[in-house]
């Protein structure tokens, strides 16, 4: 590739030419280029990946990013809060509050889900926590609303989507090693101790199916199919964990790619998953097979105050 080329992860438009005495010579296809090399892979918004020989390519220009509407950003996060939705929710005002026995920022935040979320309704939302023995959190993804006064936001959190191809991801040659469980057990749990005493914060979820992935005891990872408001099934991707020693072998593409088929069979179109900003490992799994940024948030505490882990 040339040093200007599109890179992997871009927004690309791509024209190449159809089979001889094709009428027109030649069409486009606008996605995200997917891979490069001596074929060209670009995944559209919706349908099955387009892979194009090099020598039948005439043009393979980057994009800007398509422009992310917050109707957008609301639909996901709503779907992604339906996925984890801790074990009590309640709306006060535009906000969705959920709580979680204390465990994760995730299950344990209110979100400003509708257009109407206001500060106004801040000083109810940390009774509700208090009235839990919780301390209060806020889940706030840019654009939707900004940092109230007196409260410290956390580090930028990167929320990635991918359109699920009819094939998934990275090769692997042991896809069929990889398990599917209804509820975590020892050998799950034993990558994700915390969960151990309350594994009912996994299983939840909320007008949606849920499932476990397992690669004998290398790799797992948890995956939620919810719907957005507007019908756009999707299914999250969390829980992503390989023991240290099985790393870089593809263990976690694996379940990460079998995450997905199994979305696609209970109805997923997109795929999403949620990444801190500087875990350049995790980043770099979910970019090989494609996934590129929605949008971010960051979480906010009262100032002075520690929030979930």
């Amino acid at each position: 590739m040339t040093p200007d080329a599109p890179v992997p992860g871009s927004r690309v438009v791509l024209r190449y030419r159809l089979p001889d005495g094709s009428t027109p010579p030649f069409t486009d296809v606008i996605g995200v280029l997917a891979a490069s090399g001596t074929a060209v892979t670009v995944q559209p918004e919706s349908g099955d990946p387009v892979t194009v020989p090099a020598e039948r390519i005439v043009a393979l220009k980057a994009l800007a990013p398509r422009p992310v509407r917050n109707s957008e950003i609301r639909g996901l996060e709503s779907a992604a809060a339906d996925a984890w939705p801790g074990l009590e929710q309640e709306w006060i005002g535009g906000w969705l509050l959920r709580a979680g026995a204390g465990v994760t920022r995730r299950g344990n935040s209110a979100s400003p889900l509708r257009p109407d979320a206001s500060t106004v309704d801040l000083p109810a939302v940390a009774a509700w926590y208090g009235d839990r023995d919780l301390q209060p959190s806020l889940s706030l993804p840019d654009r939707l609303l900004g940092a109230p006064a007196g409260w410290s936001l956390s580090a930028e959190a990167l929320v990635l989507t991918l359109p699920i191809p009819s094939s998934t991801g990275p090769d692997t040659d042991t896809d069929t090693d990889t398990e599917r469980i209804a509820a975590p057990d020892d050998r799950w749990l034993a990558h994700h101790p915390r969960y151990r005493h309350r594994p009912d914060l996994l299983t939840a979820v909320h007008d949606g199916v849920v499932t476990f992935l397992r690669r004998g005891d290398t790799a797992v990872a948890r995956a939620a199919v919810t719907a957005s408001p507007t019908g756009r099934r999707w299914v999250g991707i969390t829980a992503v964990a390989t023991r240290p020693d099985e790393r870089r072998r593809g263990h976690g593409s694996a379940v990460c790619a079998d995450a997905m088929r199994w979305g696609a069979d209970h109805g997923a179109t997109h795929a999403y998953v949620q990444v801190e900003v500087d875990n350049d490992e995790a980043r770099s799994l979910y970019e090989r097979f494609g996934f590129t940024e929605h949008h971010r948030y960051r979480y906010a505490s009262p100032e002075g105050v520690t929030a979930p882990g």
